[in-house]
């Protein structure tokens, strides 16, 4: 979004007297260790907070972990195991090496494009219409 656009957003926003949160940064900095080039008031934010964040910097996949939730199928619908869509092979080893996908121990397959944007982030389209059908569709609301 263009910076005029946000400062339109802002301003009416104020006019309007709702509440507002912003958020702005400039650079991000991994680090676990302080650096005296840190400003001192992010020295002190940052000593003030330690408990906040995480002692390690970790990147990649999350680990696996137990079954958080489930879905559950309609009894006697078979699972839709539709054939993977063809990829180019550099690109998905390309995909595989910087962890923006692994494997899946799901027993069913849902397809799964990746499509890179102008800008060269990658965009993830799933289609899970297949799945869609035989999922069991509560008839109560979702708690907010």
């Amino acid at each position: 979004m263009k910076s005029s656009a946000v400062k339109r957003k802002v301003e009416s926003a104020l006019l309007a007297k709702e509440k507002l949160l912003v958020l702005l940064y400039k650079n991000v900095y991994f680090t676990n260790e302080f650096h005296s080039s840190f400003p001192c008031e992010v020295d002190s934010l940052l000593q003030e907070f330690t408990n906040v964040f995480p002692k390690e910097v970790w990147h990649g996949l999350p680990h696996l972990r137990g079954i958080e939730h489930q879905i559950d199928l309609v009894l006697g619908c078979p699972i839709p195991n539709r054939v993977a869509y063809r990829t180019n092979p550099k690109e998905t080893n390309e995909i595989q090496k910087q962890d923006f996908v692994g494997e899946s121990l799901s027993p069913c397959y849902v397809s799964v494009i990746l499509v890179s944007k102008k800008d060269g982030i990658w965009r993830m389209c799933v289609d899970s219409r297949t799945i869609n059908k035989i999922i069991v569709k509560y008839r109560y609301p979702i708690p907010s």
